[in-house]
């Protein structure tokens, strides 16, 4: 049996044993690409840049990206999250998170006389634009994504009176348009690679005329990360997620380890991991959501280095060079400033 020792902070400070050896992995592969996007680093450094050019408190819409760490780091910064843009003093600045806001969010500020800074991810972005360019072209459109996810939401309100939302191929089945000759689909940004396609070859069997964007809407990131570990996990017992639980991407990847043939975990922290995860594991994958710091990683790598694992490896699939500009508002505040 064993256990960890904890330091005051809540981490952990090393392992001791009670009655038996610790349990520790021969080696430990790290998947690349992992961890932040260009989007997630884009949304990341527009709160901490608006922080500093115009000092807290800077009021963000939801979470900026769906990750705790991030969050309560610029909270402690001077962040102030809330849960819509009518809680936002008159006059105050707010950021809108990376997973993108309804036109009525917009307008609402607006009469607020809110001064906002759009972090929406460029890629949620072109979503919105496909939705609204396949409504005013009077199509029914079919958006495959997470009811209830902030992005979805999002991209709904841009056409609620156009768009249908479906989850499975089994809503495929159910759905029914006024016109069939006339549907287009669209998808939240941080689905399955796999189911995804899956429903729209299920949707084009029942909609053989159905019309989509010239590019998939999966991000690169979200495609790129499932890539990895879909590879990795052939050659793991375990591999364990770093995410939080809202975020719909990092879920995908243990969802995607598992389906290959491993054991797969999320967790926030080194902190969450469990002995009976490790029992008789000889190889570990690791890797990170798009909104889960480097430092996260690196923390969850010394864990086991505590532990005696000394083969570390990082297991690289692709690389990945995409960068975005910071927002408008801000690259004119740095130039004005």
């Amino acid at each position: 049996m064993t256990a960890n020792a904890w330091r005051a902070d809540g981490r952990v400070a090393g392992p001791y044993t009670l009655g038996g050896v610790t349990a520790a992995p021969e080696k430990l592969l790290l998947a690349a690409p992992r961890g932040y996007c260009a989007g997630v680093d884009r949304a990341v450094q527009t709160v901490e840049r608006a922080l500093e050019l115009y000092g807290p408190p800077v009021y963000v819409r939801k979470e900026i990206v769906h990750n705790k760490h991030v969050v309560a780091a610029l909270r402690e910064r001077g962040a102030v999250f809330v849960d819509q843009e009518t809680e936002v003093p008159e006059g105050e600045t707010v950021v809108f998170s990376a997973h993108g806001v309804a036109p009525k969010v917009h307008a609402n500020a607006g009469k607020r006389s809110l001064k906002t800074i759009d972090a929406t991810c460029p890629l949620v972005t072109k979503v919105h634009v496909e939705a609204k360019k396949f409504a005013a072209d009077g199509y029914t459109i079919v958006l495959i994504g997470h009811a209830g996810h902030e992005e979805v939401e999002g991209t709904m309100g841009e056409a609620p009176e156009h768009i249908v939302l479906i989850e499975s191929e089994e809503d495929v089945d159910r759905l029914e348009v006024a016109d069939p000759g006339k549907v287009a689909y669209i998808s939240q940004t941080t689905l399955s690679v796999d189911e995804t396609r899956a429903i729209i070859l299920k949707l084009r069997e029942k909609f053989p005329g159905i019309t989509g964007p010239r590019t998939d809407d999966i991000c690169y990131a979200t495609t790129n990360r499932q890539m990895a570990v879909r590879q990795m996990a052939g050659e793991c017992d375990l591999v364990l997620v770093i995410g939080s639980s809202n975020s719909s991407n990092s879920n995908r990847l243990v969802e995607v380890a598992r389906d290959h043939g491993a054991e797969s975990h999320l967790i926030d922290n080194e902190a969450q991991v469990q002995e009976a995860w490790l029992e008789g594991k000889r190889v570990v994958g690791i890797s990170s959501g798009a909104s889960a710091p480097e430092e996260l990683v690196q923390r969850l790598v010394e864990f086991f280095r505590e532990r005696g694992t000394q083969d570390v490896s990082e297991f690289e699939v692709v690389q990945e060079s995409v960068r975005f500009m910071l927002p408008k508002e801000i690259r004119q505040a740095i130039a004005a400033g």
